[in-house]
């Protein structure tokens, strides 16, 4: 629901900057089905988008080696969360993304909550967290 007192009107994109930018395009267009919707080979960085929800993915600077993300330890994206419109949906596509080369697997589907929400925890090839989540009440 819309608040009326935002200055704001929800997210445009969300910037993920990737250990390998080829392994995270991949796991988003092969694995997930989202298309690339741009990019700039410069900076470099390519934008996927499902339809819904753009994600720009920049490669991490390696010339000096890069640090991975710690969720409690660094400031900034916890995890990015996708939404799926089902129970079976999610435990379809948890079973095809944990058979995803290079998919780490936090915990497979797992009730969330007590309205009946499920959710999983993997992280994509290129070092993003991602939560995989059915809400039963959306």
């Amino acid at each position: 629901m819309p608040s009326t007192s935002a200055l704001t009107s929800g997210i445009d994109h969300v910037g993920l900057t990737v250990s390998d930018i080829e392994l995270s395009r991949r796991f988003f267009v092969e694995c997930l089905g989202w298309k690339v919707v741009g990019g700039n080979p410069g900076y470099p960085a390519v934008f996927v988008s499902d339809g819904t929800s753009v994600l720009t993915l920049w490669q991490v600077d390696r010339t000096d080696g890069h640090v991975a993300f710690d969720r409690r330890k660094n400031i900034g994206l916890h995890h990015l969360a996708l939404r799926v419109p089902s129970e079976e949906a999610l435990d379809a596509l948890f079973t095809h993304v944990a058979s995803w080369p290079g998919i780490e697997v936090e915990f497979a589907p797992e009730p969330v909550g007590n309205a009946g929400n499920k959710h999983c925890f993997v992280r994509e090839p290129g070092g993003t967290r991602l939560e995989l989540r059915f809400n039963a009440a959306v």
